[in-house]
């Protein structure tokens, strides 16, 4: 496609799998009023996800009539085909996980129902009094969204399908947090909005009444993990081969060797810690190690920066200069996708991520820093590499097209699919593509990339290897991997805080095939630019490769070979 451009996205007639499409994301946002926030749909800001056994088996049944209904819908035209074998791809794989069971043992330390119900207020506006109006009417659902997952937990107990201990564990301290009348998200929240809006008083107590008892919630939800969880917990942090591959499909959008894939963490790590040396050698001298070279770097004050306030004005001021210094050189970035907010998160838990914009860019698409309690120093070498990752031409660019391409993609194409394996793949395939622009060119820029480089590659070695019972290596034990080697594998490949590491490596063990997938995509990434770059020989155009993969928005990484004409 030489010549197209991201900002003149032909435009064409929608079909009747688009009109369909279009229904199922409003029928699906219906039932799932949280995810429907996250994905930028508007309407269902007020309301909440029913996470009952009810609402569970409503959604598989919405899934179910939609799926036969896709089924016998025939495509009009080639975006019509890519977008039946996406939807078939994605709701198949959803009813899998449903008749495994998958929800009723749905507990870990960063993306279940107890950390969603509470994460969606990070996005909602707080600008107006009617912000603060929507805001509590959600609020006052809390109550009754926690009681269904305790339902739905509940069953999970008669059933023998409960989580790891680990993560009950982790959830009662989370929940207890939640549950606390004083330091609660919620209870801080409502201080807030009564101090930053004038509310009327009619609303300022509903709000304070609404955060209380969503506190007061979360306080039964840890005694429920404590008292009637916990002792029913599953001892084991592995979820064996046949739930794995489930899982695995469900991030990376395709099928993988997963042999062949562990054997090829242990060579990417390798190479991985091979670059990296070789990098530090350019910081501190020949022979240095990355311990030493990342003294260095830690030392130099020109690479500090002092409060969040500072980090926030940095990561703001870099993602704009990215932005600048990349359109109409190696993408044409429409006008819309122009503005990103850097945010610092209300939440202390480390975490760093990127929310898409609302439909209408009214909300523009932003990226978080979740800065841990205490925290008031970072080092830029270690984060410039993230915000290529989360804005430009990472999360920001790619999710934000997939937005911004009305004229050519369905509702639900362009903001109610995401495949971890596409789009946290295409973000470690930007970070690469910065070097490659000569952006990461500073070695100490160029450590902190390759560091979260091998961060990656461990994961993958780490999460398979845990959850298969891989054998490990004999420098940690021999044997299978468990918890123990993971830690140390953490430790031994991963430079940051322990607490960092102890967060992270829970997040494998409790959301299994979720963190391999960003090597694993990024790999399939590659291997894609080189099939089309193989393929057209000299006539190769990195830029219009990029764009027509970007207007197809996010698919399943099985899918988008087809896509991309090179299946």
């Amino acid at each position: 496609m030489p010549g197209t451009k991201l900002t003149q996205v032909s435009k064409r007639t929608p079909s009747q799998l688009d009109s369909l499409a279009n229904q199922y994301l409003q029928e699906s946002s219906e039932l799932d009023p949280l995810s429907a926030t996250a994905l930028g749909v508007r309407g269902y800001d007020a309301q909440m996800t029913d996470y009952s056994p009810d609402g569970y088996a409503n959604r598989e049944a919405n899934r179910v009539k939609w799926l036969q209904t896709f089924r016998a819908t025939p495509a009009a035209d080639a975006v019509d085909e890519v977008t039946a074998a996406a939807l078939e791809y994605n709701l198949g794989l959803e009813g899998e996980l449903y008749a495994a069971g998958e929800h009723f043992a749905e507990v870990n330390n960063i993306a279940s129902p107890l950390q969603n119900v509470r994460d969606v207020f990070d996005i909602m506006p707080t600008g107006s009094v009617d912000d603060w109006a929507t805001l509590t009417a959600r609020m006052t659902k809390v109550a009754g969204a926690i009681e269904g997952y305790i339902a739905t937990l509940r069953i999970g107990v008669e059933r023998g399908l409960t989580p790891a201990a680990l993560q009950v564990g982790e959830g009662i301290k989370q929940a207890g947090e939640l549950a606390d009348p004083q330091e609660s998200f919620f209870v801080k929240l409502a201080a807030q909005g009564k101090d930053s809006v004038e509310l009327p008083s009619a609303l300022a107590t509903d709000l304070e009444r609404a955060a209380q008892t969503a506190a007061a919630a979360y306080g039964r939800l840890e005694r429920f993990l404590s008292d009637e969880l916990a002792p029913h917990a599953n001892p084991a942090d592995g979820v064996g081969r046949e739930r794995y591959e489930r899982f695995s499909r469900r991030f990376v959008g395709t099928k993988v060797d997963l042999d062949e894939t562990y054997e090829w963490g242990l060579e990417e790590l390798a190479k991985m810690t091979a670059e990296q040396e070789a990098v530090a050698a350019l910081i501190a001298g020949a022979g240095a190690s990355v311990e030493q070279a990342i003294e260095v770097l830690d030392t130099d004050k020109s690479r500090k920066l002092y409060g969040s306030a500072a980090l926030q004005q940095w990561m703001q001021r870099t993602a704009d200069e990215a932005i600048a210094a990349l359109d109409g050189k190696y993408f044409d970035i429409p006008d819309a996708l122009k503005t990103i907010e850097a945010m610092i998160a209300p939440t202390a838990n480390g975490g760093i991520y990127y929310t898409s914009p609302s439909d209408d860019f009214s909300r523009p698409g932003r990226m978080w820093w979740s800065v841990p309690a205490g925290v008031t120093e970072f080092n830029t070498w270690r984060e410039k590499t993230t915000v290529y990752h989360e804005g430009v031409p990472g999360h920001h660019l790619q999710i934000g097209m997939s937005t911004y391409c009305r004229e050519q993609l369905n509702d639900w194409r362009r903001m109610g699919a995401f495949y971890s394996g596409h789009g946290e793949g295409w973000a470690l395939y930007a970070e690469r593509l910065m070097e490659e622009f000569g952006f990461l060119d500073d070695p100490g820029d160029r450590l902190g990339m390759v560091d979260g480089q091998r961060l990656r590659a461990t994961r993958v070695v780490l999460d398979i290897g845990v959850h298969l019972g891989k054998p490990a290596p004999q420098r940690y034990g021999g044997g299978t991997w468990d918890a123990d080697k993971a830690w140390q594998l953490m430790c031994d490949n991963v430079h940051a805080a322990p607490e960092f590491n102890r967060f992270e490596l829970t997040r494998y063990l409790g959301w299994p095939g979720q963190a391999p997938s960003y090597k694993i995509g990024q790999r399939l990434w590659e291997q894609l630019r080189a099939q089309s770059a193989k393929a057209q020989g000299t006539g190769f155009d990195l830029k219009a490769f990029h764009t027509k993969a970007l207007e197809l928005g996010s698919l399943p990484m099985s899918v988008l070979p087809k896509a991309l004409g090179l299946d």
